[in-house]
C-alpha cells in the first residue's frame, strides 16, 4: 500500500513538472512571447534626458488663481443731464469737485484654464465704490437739481466688471506663449448725489455688456523668472452713445515653490462712456497703479 502511495505521487509530480514546461514553451500558432518582444535599443542621450522638459511656468500651468492687492490712482468725470429738458448736466471731477477718494487700496481675484494645450478662458472681476461728503466748490445741475455753491453734497459712487475672456495661442514653445481672442465684460454703474437733511437725490443706474478683443503673452525668462502680458479693449460710437472698455496688464512673477509664485505688476482700467439723450450723462473712469500678487497654479 505504502509502494503504491509511492508510485502514485511520483508520476502526479512529474505528469505536472511536463505540464509547466510545456506551457512554457512557446506555440508556433500563439506567436511570440509577450517578453520575448524586442526592445528599442536606449540611446545615451535617451537615458540622460530628463522626464519632461516642462518646467512649472505661466506657459505650462494648466490652471492659476491669483489673488492681487491692488494700489491704484483714480480719476473720474461724471456728469447727469436732466431729463426734463434737452441739456447738458455739469461736468464734475469726482476727486476734486465731489471729494472722492483719488487713491485705491483694495484687493482683487483672477482664475485662468487652460483647456486642451492652447485654449484659454479667463475670468476676473473689478469693484471699485467710493463715498463723499463735502461743500461744493460751484454751482452744478446734476440731473434734475441745480445746487449752488457752499452747499453739502453727499456722492456715492459703485462701478463692477465682471470680465469672461477666451483666447487661442497661436505661437506656443517650453519658454514662450501668445494668442489672441475675445472677451465679454458685464459692467453696473450706480451714480447717486443728495443733499443730507432735505429730499433733493438724484441718481442714476445702469448695466452692460462690453466685448473687447484680447491679446496676451507669456514668457519664461529662466527656471524661476517669467513675465506676463495682456491687453483688452472695445470701442463704439453709435447714435447718441460713446463708449470705450480697456484693460491692460503686465508683471513680473517669481516661482518660489513649483505650484507657488508672487511678483509685482501694474493694470490700468479704462472707462468711457456718454448718453447724448435727456437723462444721460458722462462717465469716464481710470484707475491704474502697482500690484503685489501671489499666483497659485497647478
Amino acid at each position: 500500500m505504502r509502494l503504491t502511495l509511492i508510485v502514485v505521487l511520483c508520476l502526479l509530480n512529474a505528469g505536472c513538472a511536463v505540464w509547466r514546461k510545456d506551457q512554457a514553451e512557446p506555440v508556433d500558432n500563439q506567436g511570440p512571447r509577450k517578453e520575448d518582444k524586442a526592445k528599442p535599443e536606449e540611446k545615451p542621450s535617451d537615458v540622460l534626458k530628463p522626464k519632461s522638459l516642462k518646467l512649472a511656468s505661466p506657459v505650462s500651468d494648466r490652471f492659476y488663481i491669483r489673488g492681487t492687492y491692488f494700489s491704484a490712482k483714480a480719476e473720474s468725470l461724471v456728469r447727469l443731464d436732466p431729463t426734463a429738458i434737452d441739456v447738458a448736466g455739469t461736468e464734475l471731477s469726482g476727486e476734486q469737485d465731489l471729494g472722492l477718494d483719488d487713491k485705491i487700496d483694495q484687493g482683487r481675484m483672477e482664475f485662468d484654464f487652460r483647456l486642451g494645450e492652447r485654449n484659454h478662458v479667463r475670468i476676473d472681476y473689478f469693484k471699485l465704490a467710493r463715498f463723499a461728503q463735502q461743500p461744493l466748490p460751484r454751482d452744478i445741475l446734476f440731473g434734475n437739481a441745480i445746487i449752488g455753491e457752499g452747499v453739502t453734497f453727499r456722492t456715492n459712487l459703485d462701478w463692477r466688471t465682471l470680465g469672461f475672456t477666451y483666447t487661442y495661442s497661436f505661437f506656443r514653445s517650453d519658454r514662450f506663449e501668445a494668442g489672441l481672442g475675445l472677451g465679454v465684460y458685464l459692467i453696473e454703474g450706480h451714480l447717486e448725489g443728495s443733499v443730507p437733511g432735505t429730499s433733493s437725490k438724484q441718481k442714476v443706474e445702469s448695466v452692460g455688456i462690453f466685448p473687447t478683443v484680447a491679446v496676451n503673452g507669456a514668457y519664461r525668462i529662466s527656471k524661476r523668472w517669467a513675465v506676463t502680458l495682456r491687453a483688452q479693449q472695445y470701442s463704439a460710437s453709435p447714435d447718441d452713445f460713446i463708449g470705450k472698455m480697456a484693460d491692460y496688464h503686465f508683471d513680473v512673477q517669481y516661482r518660489w515653490r513649483k505650484n507657488l509664485a508672487v511678483g509685482l505688476g501694474y493694470s490700468s482700467i479704462q472707462t468711457d462712456l456718454e448718453v447724448a439723450d435727456p437723462g444721460g450723462g458722462l462717465f469716464n473712469l481710470d484707475v491704474s497703479g502697482p500690484e503685489l500678487f501671489c499666483r497659485v497654479s497647478f
